[in-house]
């Protein structure tokens, strides 16, 4: 299968997210942010850049992860992790993704080592979007703001 993502030799990184409605999502990572679907369902798999999406409904314990349910997020206000993608044009992206229906938390603000925003995708998950600026000539996040 082209562009699916399954390593010759070493690794690499795919990021899973549990969805309630695959071909939603599948939707949002393709058609909104430009991803190419590599797999339409089970598991659905979209390229991102020089990364991988899968998605799938979640579902109870399996055998290889006895006691583990996966379950889309409940509370879009609580987090433990997010997606972080990285940019060359932020303000490209922000008019480009906002133009095909991406509802951002804000726009995009100048944090002084870098400028960043945040979009979620239909399922809840938080995704920021930044493009380095003051870090790539060594100015760091400001101490008397938090870093994440």
């Amino acid at each position: 299968m082209d562009g699916f993502p399954a390593p010759d030799q070493g690794l690499l990184v795919t990021v899973f997210l549990t969805v309630r409605d695959v071909a939603r999502s599948r939707r949002f990572y393709s058609e909104v942010l430009g991803g190419e679907v590599v797999l339409a369902e089970n598991p659905c798999t979209v390229k991102l850049a020089n990364s991988w999406i899968i998605m799938n409904p979640g579902g109870g314990p399996t055998p290889d992860k006895p006691a583990v349910t996966l379950v889309a997020p409940d509370d879009p206000h609580t987090i433990s992790s997010f997606m972080n993608l990285r940019v060359a044009d932020i303000n490209a992206c922000y008019a480009e993704w906002s133009a095909k229906g991406a509802e951002f938390l804000t726009p995009p603000i100048d944090r002084e080592a870098e400028i960043r925003c945040y979009i979620r995708d239909p399922d809840g998950y938080l995704i920021e979007v930044g493009q380095a600026t003051g870090i790539l000539h060594g100015v760091f996040a400001r101490t008397d703001q938090p870093s994440t």
